[in-house]
């Protein structure tokens, strides 16, 4: 297994969740961390000393390309960004939070590879997380159609532009969980049990599978990772 002592990483989303939870186990693996979202008061009260903090909101291309001004070119990134909305059934659902989840979920993750690929491609090295969702493999009603489309969406990207960037030693990796106990759960329309939240993956299963995958030798790839609850179908 290769050391990440040393090396540099950006994760978007990291004031919670998937993305706090990736942070932290690359910082304890020797990572020097970035972590982005938008409300810095919520990243500096997660941070502590050991994760350096940049607000962004990554479905504003001219934030992103002034986050990397600042941070330089990270060696991995970790796309943990993600929003849902609580009226995502078709007949309820408005074009404003339409456009507003692929804001983010999807348009978001491209704003990220447009400004990340340019320093990974002369380097001939890179590694992206991008962390979608079974709901990018299946439509599910329970996680709405905005979600599933911003999800299919940002796979596909991921996918094409891993297809593309490897012979430029660039590898991207989709992970796309299935039910997981992250703060999005309460956009969800029926509030989620403590019982459900237990049985659901949690980001620190997550964060581990990052590591891990950051951890293989540079000839390997893993472009995509399906990781879901003992009880979720999937079908």
């Amino acid at each position: 297994m290769i050391s990440l002592s040393g090396k540099s990483a950006l994760v978007t989303g990291g004031g919670s969740g998937v993305g706090l939870g990736a942070a932290r186990a690359l910082q304890q693996a020797g990572c020097t961390v970035t972590i982005c979202g938008r409300s810095e008061e919520k990243l500096r009260a997660v941070a502590g000393d050991s994760l350096r903090v940049v607000a962004c909101d990554i479905s504003q291309r001219d934030q992103v390309e002034a986050l990397f001004a600042e941070i330089g070119s990270p060696e991995i990134i970790v796309n943990a960004a993600g929003i849902n909305i609580a009226n995502r059934r078709v007949e309820v659902l408005s074009p404003d939070d339409f456009e507003k989840v692929i804001a983010i979920n999807c348009t978001g993750f491209f704003n990220i590879l447009h400004a990340a690929l340019p320093a990974m491609r002369e380097r001939k090295d890179g590694l992206i997380f991008n962390i979608s969702s079974v709901a990018g493999k299946r439509a599910y009603p329970l996680a709405g159609a905005a979600y599933a489309a911003s999800k299919f969406g940002a796979t596909g990207l991921a996918s094409a532009a891993g297809a593309e960037e490897q012979e430029n030693g660039i590898r991207i990796t989709s992970i796309c969980p299935g039910e997981i106990d992250t703060p999005i759960l309460d956009e969800r329309p029926v509030k989620v049990s403590d019982e459900q939240k237990a049985r659901m993956v949690h980001p620190e299963d997550i964060a581990a599978l990052i590591v891990t995958i950051a951890q293989l030798p540079a000839h390997v790839v893993v472009p995509e990772l399906i990781i879901k609850p003992l009880s979720q179908e999937y079908l």
